[in-house]
């Protein structure tokens, strides 16, 4: 009778952890899932004015830290005229992003350069080669998965 029991119980166990294997494969962006995609520096200079706007709209493509720097562009007053930039204060927005999310970053950027009025920028991304630590890996990837503290 035990042996029933056991065997049963063997069945079990195996069909649950394929289950979960099988969940988790099939569902590759879970939360609950460590992520192998590489991290990338997304540089944005846009308007000062429009910097809020921007770190919003990048915060939507699962940024999780940015870094918004004031400035003011180097052009004299007639280059400025010439090419119809009154405004020469400029915000410079450091976002850490997945690189799967960039492609999609880059071209709303795009398109919203295009249509937003004064709203005008750049964008360029660098590639990061290394972080130190899993946990600040997982926090710049957005990546809530839970970390177990042993004693």
């Amino acid at each position: 009778m035990t042996d029933k029991i056991n065997a049963v119980r063997g069945r079990r166990k195996s069909k649950t952890v394929s289950e979960k294997k099988d969940k988790v494969s099939a569902n590759k962006s879970s939360p609950n899932t460590v992520t192998s995609n590489k991290l990338e520096l997304l540089v944005t200079i846009v308007n000062k004015k429009k910097a809020e706007f921007y770190t919003d709209l990048l915060q939507s493509f699962d940024v999780n830290m940015q870094v918004t720097a004031f400035g003011r562009g180097t052009a004299d007053a007639k280059m400025l005229v010439y090419l119809g930039l009154a405004d020469s204060e400029k915000a410079v927005i450091f976002s850490v992003i997945q690189q799967n999310m960039l492609g999609n970053a880059l071209s709303m950027l795009e398109y919203k350069f295009k249509t937003i009025k004064d709203g005008k920028g750049v964008a360029f991304s660098v590639p990061l080669t290394s972080v130190i630590g899993t946990l600040i890996f997982r926090f710049l990837s957005n990546n809530r998965m839970s970390v177990k503290e042993e004693k």
